[in-house]
């Protein structure tokens, strides 16, 4: 299943998040690790301090176990809404705003545009 998420970042984390992200902590998280990343990789930066990105998943409730290990902790107010699909989110990307403020680089190389048509 297929979510559109948006969430407010928690300011105060944000630097843990953005070493997490660079240091391949979350990455290495199973089972959904290399999702979580490539969900930031999506993420974009929309209406002040909050952030909007597609994510895929299986648990019951939506996001069950990404919000227990990494979301809950760095993101508050996270709305969920089922789609079809990953799909290109307006806005800046979210991944550089963090890499501006707290690494002076991108964390992992950009990932591939996410097209309507992605399973």
């Amino acid at each position: 299943m297929y979510y559109l998420v948006t969430a407010k970042l928690r300011e105060e984390s944000a630097a843990e998040l953005y070493r997490k992200l660079e240091d391949g902590t979350i990455a290495r998280q199973q089972p959904d690790g290399q999702e979580l990343v490539d969900s930031m990789h999506r993420a974009r930066r929309v209406e002040g301090d909050r952030v909007r990105w597609t994510e895929m998943c299986f648990c019951s409730p939506p996001l069950a176990h990404e919000r227990r290990t990494v979301l809950d902790l760095h993101f508050a107010d996270l709305m969920v809404e089922p789609i079809t699909a990953h799909r290109p989110v307006e806005g800046e990307p979210f991944l550089d705003w963090l890499a501006e403020r707290f690494g002076g680089k991108s964390p992992h190389s950009p990932a591939p545009p996410v097209s309507s048509l992605d399973e």
